[in-house]
């Protein structure tokens, strides 16, 4: 029996969705532990290509149980509209749970997160705009709607229209945008109430029991780690906690309970939105990455950023994680290359560095310092096994592994799920995977 955490390395979009997929076999139990709607994950099953942005992975597989765990923030429109999505494709959707306790987007927060991206102007985040983090201040600020409030119409209209009327009040005289009708809002989020009621639990509780019958629990981190409130590149960060240690405080376990944190980490580094990017490419290379490993944005469809892997913030997501292995994915984007760049240091006012600097000014100015290594110039998407890939591919691999100072448990050549060689099963296999440092 293993509980296992699997969470971004990178900026996210590193194809946690296919991994987490692969993952779910083996899992009793997967829980999406923060973050909203901002999150999209694609899967590709056979001919059916899925887009979710909140129901967990795990979905697709009738046996499993997924949670919405308490440190998520759930905007119920649409999270019905992917339940209707997956009932129109006949998947069982019975086997979705979510936590009372999380906290909902309303309407409110969509207009002031665009509202307050748009008068950013020059200094602005690069948000989704789909209010996540006006939900989570509200939560900080002990203002905010919950799952379980939905569920009882008069319990809502209490909780609700004293928050209503601030946010009102700061939509008109603020931004010019005019206000919302409170018995609309209640009539609403109480209809999505009584569609939702049959799915919520108690997230805790839930998992609790779960692991009193050792079952395998799978907790799903969004985003990245560079994406992280307290540890990313802030303030081009969201508003939650994807690293490891945010599955604890947003499942609500404590962390004996864990076994193993996977991380997921593109062959190449992609980052949407603002921010640094030390290893970001330009023209045709760029255009190159992008237009091969198909990176617009599940949620936003916004073209992401493409650059080379960069080490340094391999070995810092390592580090805070507490990562165990790595999967390493997209390595097929790569095969037309003759050669391959990665990053091994920084280059910060002229002296070398090997860490992830805390300051963000820092970080703007450092310059990636690489080692070039030869491309391999032909498909990988056909190998199913280490001994199929070409030797320059696996000296790729295994510069990776001893960069990050971590094995390499998983490596994925395509969206199909098939397209994968699994070294090591990452939840019943040995400590250290098979190709390693």
């Amino acid at each position: 029996m293993a509980n296992v955490v699997v969470i971004g390395a990178q900026w996210g979009d590193e194809g946690k969705g296919k991994i987490t997929d692969l993952l779910s076999r083996s899992a009793d139990v997967v829980v999406r532990y923060q973050g909203g709607v901002n999150a999209g994950h694609t899967i590709v099953v056979e001919d059916r290509v899925l887009k979710l942005h909140l129901i967990p992975s795990g979905i697709l597989y009738p046996d499993t149980i997924c949670l919405i765990g308490s440190g998520t923030v759930v905007d119920p429109k649409v999270m019905l509209g992917e339940i209707d999505t997956l009932l129109e494709l006949e998947i069982d959707v019975s086997g979705l749970k979510l936590a009372s306790t999380a906290h909902v987007t309303m309407p409110y927060h969509r207009l002031l997160d665009l509202a307050m991206e748009q008068r950013r102007g020059d200094r602005r985040i690069g948000t989704t705009g789909r209010g996540i983090g006006p939900t989570y201040a509200d939560k900080s600020e002990r203002n905010g709607i919950r799952v379980i409030d939905l569920l009882d119409a008069d319990c809502l209209r209490d909780r609700l229209l004293g928050p209503l009327a601030e946010k009102n009040d700061l939509l008109e005289k603020v931004y010019g945008i005019p206000a919302l009708d409170p018995e609309a809002v209640i009539e609403e989020y109480a209809a999505y109430g009584r569609r939702l009621a049959p799915h919520v639990v108690d997230c805790t509780r839930t998992i609790h029991e779960a692991a009193r019958a050792r079952k395998n629990i799978l907790f799903e981190g969004a985003q990245g780690t560079l994406l992280d409130l307290d540890h990313g590149t802030y303030p081009y960060v969201t508003s939650s906690n994807p690293v490891s240690g945010g599955a604890c405080i947003g499942a609500g376990v404590g962390p004996t309970l864990i076994d193993r944190v996977i991380g997921v980490a593109k062959a190449y580094t992609t980052r949407v939105g603002e921010g640094p990017f030390p290893t970001e490419l330009e023209g045709s290379l760029n255009d190159h990455l992008c237009d091969r490993g198909g990176e617009f944005g599940t949620t936003t469809g916004r073209r992401r950023r493409c650059g080379w892997f960069d080490g340094v913030i391999g070995r810092y997501a390592v580090q805070v994680n507490g990562l165990d292995c790595l999967a390493i994915t997209k390595l097929d984007v790569l095969d037309e290359l003759d050669e391959i760049q990665v990053c091994v240091a920084y280059e910060l006012d002229g002296r070398r560095i090997d860490y992830f600097p805390s300051s963000s000014d820092e970080f703007a100015r450092c310059r990636p310092v690489f080692r070039s290594l030869p491309g391999w110039q032909c498909s990988t998407a056909d190998c199913r096994s280490l001994e199929d890939l070409p030797p320059t591919a696996m000296a790729y691999l295994r510069f990776l592994a001893e960069l990050m100072e971590v094995p390499i448990a998983i490596v994925s050549l395509g969206a199909q799920r098939d397209q994968t060689i699994v070294v090591e099963d990452p939840i019943h296999g040995p400590k250290r995977a098979l190709l390693s440092v």
